[in-house]
């Protein structure tokens, strides 16, 4: 049976009939007004940290601002300038003073430089974006949705290197004997799912200031660079919280560009592996942590001396050489699992959002 005009508004309920004509309506004269199938915008801080970086600068910010534009929100851009030599601070100053700009006295490094923006902050969100990243003008509006929930800590959209390959995506939480890894990329077909990732990567995450300040920032143990993002997101996993990827939200990439023009290469794998050695002291406990360090020793160090990678010795000893750092740092993570009444492990982690991961239709990359 054909229901006539005003039979069908009697069945739809006149208050749901005027509220979405109101919506239409509101929409149409505000284009960021929130629709019921709309998620809500939030404010935005974007912060970056930038050493030596003024031809990236350059290059970058204005695709940043597009970005800014295009999701009409209210947002501040704070650059964290690491003592640069290069003349990025007075090309900031005369380019753009709407920037909020921080100068650190001396070469701090990564996690540092970024602490001091995200307690600078003052809006929802926190973009963590690096120098070398070009935004899609339409970064932003693609990430709303995943912070209706009110546990999500954070989200990451794709990057691209500028050969247009998939740099980074979503990446799967697994273990290797006692090791954990991180390194298996992928994304979900179903656009309608939300994609966990084991971690959010520091050049393009959008996350919680409030869970972010919680959490305390970056652990600066790993200064000068690397893992620092790693292990936050593990932090946020174990307090309960969610770390996404949204595979249409698209960036662009220079990876690691900064870091590798200012460090030889055994120097790099050095901090590379000290902060792995790090990033697993801090996650592991009990019988797993000791049979991890025999793992260390068998595989991770013997093997690469076999092999005349002698870098490894020297990221044994700056590993050792944290062993305080590491042990505050594990008290820390106790205290604020304790607050938040969490206690997982990742290994739970891992059972709990990502094993399910494999019945999905999923690319791997």
């Amino acid at each position: 049976m054909q229901l006539k005009p005003s039979s069908y508004l009697v069945k739809l309920g006149w208050t749901k009939f005027f509220i979405a004509i109101g919506n239409l309506v509101l929409t149409a004269i505000n284009p960021h007004h929130p629709s019921p199938h709309m998620p809500p915008k939030k404010s935005v801080s974007i912060v970056i940290p930038n050493y030596n970086g003024v031809a990236l600068l350059g290059k970058y910010l204005p695709h940043t601002f597009a970005a800014v534009e295009s999701a009409g929100v209210a947002c501040e851009v704070i650059v964290v300038d690491d003592c640069s030599t290069d003349g990025s601070v007075e090309w900031l100053r005369a380019r753009y003073p709407e920037v909020t700009l921080l100068v650190n006295s001396a070469n701090l490094g990564f996690s540092i430089t970024c602490n001091r923006g995200i307690k600078a902050a003052k809006n929802e969100l926190v973009l963590l974006l690096n120098t070398d990243v070009a935004l899609e003008k339409d970064y932003f509006n693609r990430l709303w949705r995943y912070f209706e929930p009110e546990d999500t800590f954070g989200v990451m959209g794709r990057i691209m290197n500028p050969e247009g390959k998939i740099e980074d995506a979503a990446r799967l939480l697994s273990f290797s004997g006692m090791k954990f890894k991180a390194t298996r990329f992928f994304y979900c077909e179903d656009k309608t799912k939300m994609t966990p990732t084991a971690y959010l990567s520091g050049a393009n995450a959008l996350v919680r200031r409030e869970m972010l300040l919680k959490l305390g920032g970056f652990d600066e143990i790993y200064s000068p660079f690397y893992c620092e993002d790693v292990d936050l997101s593990f932090r946020a996993w174990r307090m309960g919280w969610k770390c996404y990827y949204e595979h249409e939200a698209v960036c662009e990439h220079e990876v690691s560009k900064t870091i590798r023009s200012n460090s030889s290469k055994d120097r790099l794998m050095a901090i590379v592996y000290r902060n792995k050695f790090i990033l697993h002291a801090i996650h592991l406990d009990g019988i797993r942590l000791a049979l991890w360090y025999c793992q260390l020793f068998l595989i991770e160090v013997v093997l690469r001396i076999v092999v005349g990678k002698f870098w490894i010795l020297t990221a044994l000893g700056g590993f050792f050489a944290k062993k305080k750092g590491i042990l505050e740092s594990r008290k820390s993570l106790k205290k604020i699992l304790g607050e938040q009444g969490q206690n997982q492990s990742l290994r739970t982690v891992k059972k709990k959002f990502f094993d399910p991961v494999y019945s999905w239709r999923i690319n791997r990359i």
